[in-house]
């Protein structure tokens, strides 16, 4: 449910005319600072100071879009995404506790969990006749596109995801996310014909540095730290 309707759900809604894919892409990777804040909040850690300072970084990113977004994100569609952030952190946090588990049969029997939601909100939001003639109306495409995103999106990535984290070290696996938002704002720019303004890249800058920052930043200091004490 989280993953399925409250990611995703949330996610399709806001990029209805609400916000551009690639800035979606780009603020939804706050999941990270939401998976950090439920995990803290369950294990009692604490904050650390770059956490703060990366957290600080990003937040500036983001304002600088719901600022200037103009015609590529309004505050209702940073919103929503903000919201699919926070449940794609949930989901998560279930998955880390679900333990050491056969990962795409986890994918997907978890997914059947979001079919009635994301029925119900397409029911509110659409009504029934466009749910109708959207799938008597859907070509050869539009079914391309449910495939990848059931198969190739969910399938493949969210297990491929949960099995290399199982099996490598989360600072070794982790950064690659950073890597999201670069494909998506790079895909929404050619094949979308999204605009790259100067702006955009600014904020974009600041998102990926608080997530860098936040990912890198214990590995960086325990190298160099290392270092210093072999010295």
């Amino acid at each position: 449910m989280l993953i399925g309707a409250g990611q995703f759900g949330l996610l399709f809604m806001a990029m209805k005319g609400h916000i551009s894919p690639g800035l979606a892409s780009l603020v939804v990777q706050t999941q990270v600072f939401f998976t950090i804040g439920m995990a803290m909040k369950i294990s009692g850690e604490k904050v650390q100071p770059f956490q703060i300072v990366a957290l600080l970084v990003a937040a500036a990113g983001i304002v600088l879009i719901a600022a200037h977004g103009g015609g590529s994100a309004t505050p209702l569609g940073v919103g929503l995404v903000l919201l699919a952030a926070a449940s794609w952190s949930g989901g998560n946090i279930v998955a880390r506790q679900a333990g050491s588990v056969n990962m795409l049969g986890y994918v997907v029997w978890a997914s059947l969990f979001s079919i009635p939601p994301l029925f119900l909100m397409s029911l509110w939001l659409e009504g029934w006749p466009a749910m109708v003639a959207g799938v008597r109306g859907a070509d050869a495409l539009t079914w391309l596109a449910v495939v990848w995103q059931a198969v190739g999106n969910t399938m493949f990535g969210y297990a491929a995801w949960g099995w290399l984290l199982a099996r490598h070290p989360a600072a070794t696996i982790t950064p690659m996310a950073l890597l999201v938002p670069v494909f998506g704002m790079g895909a929404s720019a050619l094949l979308l014909g999204e605009g790259m303004p100067a702006w955009k890249l600014i904020a974009a800058a600041l998102v990926l540095t608080g997530l860098a920052v936040n990912m890198l930043w214990p590995k960086v200091r325990g190298r160099f730290g290392g270092a210093r004490i072999g010295a």
